[in-house]
């Protein structure tokens, strides 16, 4: 796996934040079921409520992993620039932690605010990354 290994911090990306997604559903789960829901149920659209919270943080990072695979992988793939996409990536990364800390604490709002702006910081990042893939493949 040499050939991978200029790209470790993106492909580390990948896993950490699949292994959160991972994490949260157990969680989201059994907030949705302390409340009283059924499973599959969707929360009540309340943000004081902790299991629409959790279940907002699990759905969104649900919506993300696959754009965010698509584009790093692809990345990676086509030879892109390491540092970049090494870069992107983590931001990327962090960008999703601090989303899914502001909606577990409650402190987000429904919208705008800190959350939005992490969701663009993550978003441009993505945007850049599949620029990056492009451009590489052709």
């Amino acid at each position: 796996m040499d050939a991978f290994d200029a790209y470790s911090h993106a492909l580390a990306a990948l896993v950490i934040f699949t292994l959160i997604i991972l994490a949260l559903s157990p969680f989201s789960a059994l907030a949705k079921q302390k409340a009283g829901l059924a499973p599959g149920a969707t929360p009540q659209e309340d943000y004081a409520e902790k299991a629409y919270r959790l279940n907002r943080a699990y759905l969104n990072g649900c919506e993300t992993l696959p754009a965010f695979l698509t584009v790093t992988l692809v990345a990676v793939l086509a030879g892109a620039a390491p540092f970049w996409v090494n870069l992107l990536a983590s931001v990327v990364l962090v960008s999703r932690i601090v989303m899914i800390l502001i909606h577990l604490q409650g402190s987000g709002k429904p919208h705008g605010g800190l959350r939005s702006v992490f969701y663009v910081i993550g978003w441009a990042c993505m945007a850049g990354l599949a620029l990056m893939a492009l451009v590489a493949a052709i």
